[in-house]
């Protein structure tokens, strides 16, 4: 199976049948301890319905963070059961993984995310770089001797690569993506409405009126929190115009790591992709006018991967099909025997 451990959703594929599993990266666990809540069922969608909701005695923990593992018990808990729900019909199987982790991690973040993997009951594991498997699940032609350009923007890292011949040219992984995001609409309605709100709720209004460039169309949101001053529950309602202004230090520092990336690239690639363009993937790639903002500022043309949410896990996907011939090119945990 590929899974594409990610710090909001993981994804797992499975050879054959696609896609099977979408859940949050949450876990729910008894408040001091690690143990998982309701027999160890209270992973994923459970979980994150408790996120910012949950009594004094239990906690509910995302146990990646900025694309890496900050929690490893929990993670180790969370894969497990993930493997073990898309496994559910042949639990003696120990599978083989494919797991995308963000191409500026450590070897001893590596290390953690194979661990982890092995512990929760998988066979062998290998590990592909995120923006490869972008690439693959999003059908460019990386194995060509021409520049391939994608930028994953996930929950916690905006992964910018340029590809030619199966292998990354030029890349950079910097840890600012939608949690940040969310962190600034968080900001802005402290700012400007003295109103206290949630990590969910913000999600939400980034996904239902967040955008990044004007588009010429006023969107406006009922927004509920908690005023600062008074203490007590209020609603205020919001505009478009205002969150994306609340975006745009975000939104800028992934713009700088494109542009950065595409200054260091060999001059014949950087000739490929004034034809070739950028490619978006992950979460990112949603928020209205991110292609716009990108164009604008590397004067490339710009176009958003199909279902843009799935490309790693795709992507991973494929890695498997193509096992034998790519294994060379992944890190596993053979390796270090």
């Amino acid at each position: 199976m590929g899974i594409d451990l990610g710090t909001c959703n993981t994804l797992v594929c499975v050879r054959g049948e696609g896609i099977v599993l979408n859940e949050p990266s949450v876990v729910a666990v008894k408040k001091g301890t690690n143990q998982v809540l309701q027999g160890g069922n209270a992973v994923g969608w459970v979980a994150k319905e408790m996120l910012g909701k949950t009594p004094g005695s239990i906690t509910a923990i995302r146990p990646l963070k900025d694309g890496v593992i900050s929690d490893f018990e929990i993670t180790e808990a969370m894969l497990s059961y993930f493997i073990r729900k898309v496994n559910g019909r042949r639990p003696w199987v120990k599978p083989r993984v494919v797991i995308a982790v963000p191409s500026g991690i450590t070897a001893v973040e590596k290390r953690a995310v194979l661990d982890s993997a092995e512990r929760a009951g998988a066979r062998r594991v290998y590990l592909v770089e995120e923006p490869m498997a972008a690439g693959i699940g999003a059908n460019l032609p990386i194995s060509e001797a021409t520049a391939s350009m994608i930028v994953d923007i996930g929950g916690g890292t905006t992964e910018v690569a340029i590809m030619s011949l199966a292998d990354i040219a030029e890349c950079e992984s910097v840890r600012v993506a939608g949690d940040d995001m969310d962190e600034a609409i968080i900001n802005h309605m402290k700012k400007a409405y003295n109103l206290m709100i949630g990590e969910q709720t913000a999600e939400r209004v980034k996904i239902e009126i967040g955008c990044v460039a004007p588009d010429g169309t006023e969107r406006t949101m009922e927004v509920r929190g908690r005023d600062m001053i008074s203490g007590l529950p209020r609603k205020t309602v919001v505009t478009s115009d205002e969150i994306c202004q609340a975006l745009q230090e975000p939104v800028g520092a992934i713009v700088e790591a494109v542009t950065r990336t595409l200054e260091r690239v060999e001059p014949e690639l950087a000739a490929d992709l004034v034809e070739n363009g950028i490619c978006l993937a992950g979460g990112g790639a949603l928020l209205r006018g991110m292609d716009a903002v990108l164009s604008n500022a590397t004067g490339l043309p710009c176009r958003i991967a199909d279902d843009p949410l799935t490309c790693v896990a795709r992507g991973t996907a494929i890695y498997l099909e193509h096992l034998e011939e790519w294994k060379q090119t992944m890190e596993s945990d053979m390796d270090n025997l």
